[in-house]
C-alpha cells in the first residue's frame, strides 16, 4: 500500500493522474472526475461526477482505455451538482441510458430542475477565478427521473466496501466517499487541494490543501464540520475535485490543521456567506 500511495504517475496524453490501481483521476479543464475499478475489459467500475460541459467525449475515450469499448459503468455517483461537476452528465446519461446516477436527497433538487443554486460570491478568495464565478452557470440541470437518492445507510450496492458520507456546506447534499480498508477518500470539494480562487494555482498545480471552493460555498460552519469528519477518518490518500490527489504527511498534517484552524485557513474575513 505505501508504494501505491507514492507512485503517482501521469499518463503520456496528459489524461489524468494513477495513485492507486483501481482509481483514476481524470482531469477536464478545471475539474476532477474518477474511475474507480481495476483496469480490464472485464472489470466493473464506477463514475464519480461528470466533470465540464463538452467533456463527454474525453470521459467516454478515457473509460474505453480503461476498461474497453462498450462497457458503461455499473453507476454514476454525483458528489454534487455543481456546473463543473455535472458537466458532461445528460450526454453520458444518454449514452449509458440503464445506468443509474445517484446524489444526496438534498442535492436532488438541484438536479431535477426544481432548484438552483445560491449566487456566487465573486468578493472571497482574493483571485481571478474568484472574480470570475459571477459568470459561471448556477442553474439547475434537468435530469428528471434518472437521477435518484443514495440509500440512507451510507452503502453503495455497485460500490462493495465503500460508504458515502453527507459532507454539506459546499452545498446542501454534497458527498463525500471512503473506503476503510485502505482509508481512501474521495473528498468531492469538502476540501481540495489547490487554491481554486487563484489561476495562477489552478494552471500550475500548486499543491496546497484548501477548504472548498470560496465563491460556491454558502454555509461555512457546515463546511468546518464536514472537515473535521473527514481529518477524524484519517485518510492515507484523497482525491479531490480540484488539485492533484494528496497522501501522506502533506494530507495527515494539512488535514489536521484544517480542521483545527479552518476558521482562519477557509473562511473568508468578510462576505455574502460568512456570517
Amino acid at each position: 500500500m505505501e508504494n501505491q500511495q507514492h507512485s503517482e504517475a501521469t499518463t503520456a496524453n496528459g489524461m489524468g493522474q494513477v495513485m492507486l490501481p483501481d482509481i483514476h483521476n481524470l482531469t477536464t479543464q478545471i475539474v476532477n472526475l474518477q474511475f474507480i475499478g481495476t483496469p480490464g475489459p472485464n472489470s466493473d467500475w464506477v463514475l464519480i461526477d461528470a466533470g465540464m460541459t463538452h467533456s463527454e467525449d474525453r470521459i467516454i475515450e478515457a473509460a474505453t482505455e480503461r476498461f474497453g469499448a462498450n462497457r458503461p459503468p455499473k453507476a454514476i455517483l454525483l458528489t454534487h451538482g455543481h456546473f463543473d461537476h455535472v458537466g458532461a452528465i445528460v450526454p453520458l446519461a444518454e449514452k449509458w441510458r440503464d445506468v443509474p446516477i445517484y446524489a444526496h436527497r438534498l442535492e436532488l433538487p438541484y438536479l431535477t430542475g426544481r432548484a438552483a443554486y445560491p449566487p456566487p460570491d465573486p468578493t472571497v478568495g482574493g483571485g481571478l477565478v474568484a472574480r470570475l464565478s459571477v459568470l459561471f452557470p448556477d442553474d439547475p440541470i434537468d435530469l428528471r427521473d434518472r437521477v435518484q437518492a443514495l440509500p440512507d445507510d451510507g452503502t453503495i450496492s455497485e460500490l462493495p466496501g465503500w460508504k458515502w458520507i453527507h459532507t454539506p456546506g459546499h452545498t446542501p447534499g454534497h458527498v463525500s466517499l471512503f473506503r476503510e480498508e485502505d482509508r481512501v477518500l474521495i473528498a468531492g470539494d469538502a476540501f481540495i487541494t489547490v487554491k481554486q480562487e487563484s489561476l495562477l494555482a489552478v494552471l500550475t498545480q500548486e499543491q496546497e490543501l484548501h477548504g472548498p471552493p470560496a465563491y460556491f460555498t454558502p454555509d461555512w460552519q457546515a463546511a468546518w464540520e464536514s472537515v473535521k469528519i473527514l481529518a477524524a477518518l484519517k485518510p492515507s490518500v484523497a482525491y479531490t475535485g480540484h488539485g492533484r490527489p494528496m497522501s501522506g504527511d502533506l494530507l495527515t498534517n494539512g488535514l489536521d490543521n484544517l480542521a483545527r484552524d479552518f476558521d482562519q485557513i477557509a473562511i473568508p474575513k468578510h462576505g455574502r456567506y460568512v456570517h
